[in-house]
């Protein structure tokens, strides 16, 4: 399978398409007669450079090549998934999907990010698309809602995990499929209880984002109320709350007439909200949180941070030279300070990351652990060399010191943008026995995994710096 896709309308979605697949590896060949779609995709893809990569522990893959085209057909050409993000007009989109079935591949993966429409409505005319509906921004958050032919949506899933998303495949084809029908009663909601004079836009975010909007971010809906109903579980809470259903509490089957009144009132309240700041800051404060969020998430294996620890687990790591390469990532914002470089607490968390490597290398991994055996570091010292800026290129090498009985003597060199040497971290371990948290020996295949590094890496110099101490001249 060629890993090329072409994106068919560069506005948000699609540029957000574009950067999702760019940022995995993928070659992206972009159709939109807009003279503007150049500069807006260069400036979703500013941002998603900018956050993407600071989800991961590991690099991604290189960057594809992106190319604009002047007509659909050169667009289409080898294309693998073919992606539709044009306006949600019908009309519109049969005349877009006629040419794509013209010029598309006949193996490729037609999508359309259709927020409303059925796959029925789709094709219609003979195209042969299926719905891959995804959220804003795209190459941030993994969800895709997939409509329609089942084995085109199996191939679809596969290539959609690949560069991190997470598919859903919609049982049934319905109007608005499932996230936005649920979105579509809190916006009626909304606008009612704004309209009412009940709160203000604002207030009404702070009630999403300062309660259930954090629940909701990685216990979704039922394992929320689940919880809610205690012991008793989802039963007791259906029969304590069930009745609740039969109150007027909401409006959802009707529906505040669309005035010019009503939505300057809303437009208002959301420019006394929000308009000190431009949609591009908007945006990144959002990747900001998000990224925040699903970082947080990644460490319990929980909803989005589930699918971007099963992405992280296929990401390649460098092949080992003289030394292993034992961290590869990027600088996530998060680590950056007040002085705008890398903050000097994450220096020995990638060396903790570099450490927790090797000691997979030498066959010190999770099962090892889980049955009773680690390594404690008992000292660290760490060298500051050169700065490191969020968003850049992370790689750590390690050279084995010692290794003799319990202890394990490692040197982590941290290297910044084209190998410029950033900081050393030496690091003395000592193995323990995690029944007794003493210290003990290693097993005997352990032992001997880590002493064909130090058979290996005794040949090399010793690396400057080793063996100082704080203040040491020269």
């Amino acid at each position: 399978m060629t890993r090329t896709a072409a994106i068919i309308g560069g506005g948000v979605i699609g540029g957000g398409w574009a950067a999702r697949f760019l940022l995995n590896g993928w070659d992206v060949q972009v159709f939109d007669p807009d003279p503007q779609s150049q500069r807006r995709i260069g400036e979703v893809l500013a941002n998603a450079r900018r956050s993407l990569p600071s989800l991961y522990d590991r690099a991604l893959p290189a960057e594809g090549r992106l190319s604009f085209h002047d007509d659909m057909a050169s667009a289409l050409a080898n294309a693998a998934w073919v992606q539709e993000s044009v306006p949600e007009r019908l009309d519109l989109k049969h005349r877009i999907h006629d040419q794509i079935q013209a010029h598309a591949p006949a193996d490729a993966v037609i999508g359309s990010s259709t927020s409303g429409f059925k796959p029925s409505d789709l094709n219609a005319q003979g195209a042969r698309a299926v719905v891959a509906h995804p959220f804003n921004p795209v190459y941030l958050l993994p969800l895709v809602e997939l409509v329609g032919d089942a084995e085109t949506c199996a191939r679809a899933s596969d290539i959609l995990r690949q560069i991190g998303m997470y598919p859903l495949t919609v049982r049934k084809e319905i109007d608005a499929h499932i996230a936005d029908r649920l979105l579509e009663a809190v916006w009626r909601e909304g606008l009612w209880l704004i309209k009412d004079g009940i709160c203000t836009t604002e207030e009404l975010d702070e009630a999403i984002r300062m309660g259930f909007g954090l629940r909701w971010a990685q216990m979704g809906l039922f394992e929320t109320y689940r919880i809610a109903g205690g012991e008793a579980g989802m039963k007791h809470f259906m029969a304590q709350f069930g009745p609740a259903l039969e109150w007027p509490w909401t409006k959802l089957m009707d529906v505040p007439a669309f005035t010019e009144e009503l939505v300057d009132l809303i437009a208002g309240q959301s420019d006394a909200q929000s308009g000190h700041m431009s949609i591009r800051d908007l945006e990144r404060l959002r990747d900001d949180n998000l990224v925040g969020m699903m970082r947080a998430l990644k460490k319990s294996g929980t909803g989005a941070g589930g699918t971007i620890n099963a992405h992280e687990a296929g990401l390649q790591v460098p092949a080992a030279a003289d030394l292993p390469v034992t961290v590869n990532r990027p600088v996530p914002q998060s680590w950056t300070d007040y002085n705008g470089h890398m903050n000097e607490a994450h220096y020995s968390e990638v060396s903790a990351q570099a450490t927790d490597r090797f000691m997979e290398m030498i066959g010190c991994d999770a099962a090892y652990i889980a049955a009773g055996g680690s390594y404690f570091t008992v000292e660290n010292h760490v060298r500051f060399l050169n700065e490191l800026h969020a968003g850049d290129r992370l790689q750590v090498t390690t050279q084995v010191l010692a290794g003799e009985g319990k202890k394990m003597h490692l040197f982590h060199k941290l290297h910044g943008p084209d190998g410029t040497l950033a900081a050393t971290v030496e690091t003395l371990l000592l193995h323990m026995d995690l029944t007794t948290r003493s210290t003990s020996m290693p097993a005997a295949q352990v032992a001997e995994r880590l002493a064909a590094f130090v058979r290996a890496h005794a040949a090399l110099p010793r690396p400057e710096g080793a063996g100082r101490h704080v203040g040491q001249r020269g």
